[in-house]
């Protein structure tokens, strides 16, 4: 009697717990902060005085312009490809949504991220310009840049700045 009593006191015990169990579980789900890779740069329309060289004086930003991000995996295969275009001002925001590390280190995105201008709106200033190695790809920076929310985290990483060139301009520097 001792025994089927103490069982069926057991039972009752896990059929009350388990639910609490579980709700404790999703209330630690829903508390967890969601962390972004966000990368940022500016975009610009070099000046034709300074063309073959990566100085920005002069330079106006270009709104909408089309910047590419792309991540390779420690494997070189592409693991993040997307296309972000410049806000008004010409500045980048481009959140990283699914962005995935494979192996921690190696696909870090200081090591495995480039930025490249990819289209510009403006037909007087569409040729690409390698500043910053734009042509290539701009790797990312650290500059200590962390946006935080109760349940939010953005780890923002810097490229470029990036450029485009006028059609019209000839090379007059070494």
């Amino acid at each position: 009697m001792a025994i089927r009593n103490f069982s069926i006191l057991s039972l009752l015990l896990l059929i009350v717990a388990f639910p609490y169990t579980k709700a404790s579980e999703n209330v630690t789900h829903a508390i967890e902060k969601k962390l972004e890779v966000v990368v940022e740069a500016k975009v610009y329309c070099q000046n034709c005085e300074h063309f073959g060289t990566w100085s920005l004086t002069g330079a106006k930003p270009i709104p909408s312009a089309k910047v590419s991000v792309t991540c390779k995996n420690h494997k070189g295969q592409v693991s993040f490809y997307k296309v972000y275009e410049t806000d008004k001002s010409g500045y980048l925001y481009a959140p990283l949504e699914g962005f995935r590390l494979q192996h921690y280190i190696l696909d870090h995105p200081l090591h495995s991220c480039y930025v490249k201008p990819v289209w510009s709106p403006l037909e007087s200033c569409s040729l690409l310009s390698n500043v910053n190695y734009g042509l290539n790809g701009a790797k990312l920076r650290y500059e200590d840049k962390v946006l935080r929310g109760s349940r939010y985290e953005a780890v923002i990483y810097a490229a470029g700045p990036l450029a485009f060139r006028p059609s019209g301009c000839t090379q007059t520097h070494t």
